[in-house]
Parts: C-alpha cells; sequence; structure tokens
C-alpha cells in the first residue's frame, strides 16, 4: 500500500497485523503534520477504507 498525494499533501499509511491498527502519517511539503489512527480487521486495511480516511481529512481541513 502506497502513499497517497493531494494538494500538496501526502498520505502516507502504516499497519501492524499483530496488533490490527495503523496510522497515516500526513506531510505537507515533506514536513510532518499529524497521525491519523485507525484500527482494522483481518490481513491489513482495505483501500477504501484508508481513501476515506484519507477524503475525510481533507474535507474537514477543506483541501
Amino acid at each position: 500500500m502506497g502513499a497517497i498525494e493531494r494538494d500538496g499533501y501526502r498520505f502516507e499509511p502504516e499497519y501492524s497485523v499483530i496488533e490490527q491498527n495503523g496510522a497515516i502519517h500526513v506531510y505537507h511539503e515533506g514536513e510532518f503534520i499529524e497521525e491519523l489512527p485507525f484500527s482494522f480487521s483481518g490481513k491489513q486495511p482495505e483501500l477504501e477504507q484508508i481513501e476515506k480516511l484519507v477524503d475525510e481529512y481533507c474535507e474537514q481541513k477543506e483541501l
């Protein structure tokens, strides 16, 4: 699962299968902004779940 880029922002997901949680690290122009935690079930989070979290972040921040 790779990074997602939108309007100068970069969203880099990482996750732990053992702990069943993860986070999306948000960067703007290479500078770390914040971390968006999430949980999931199964062998990995679904791409739709990651995209939804990114969409919600962008809507909230009006990117």
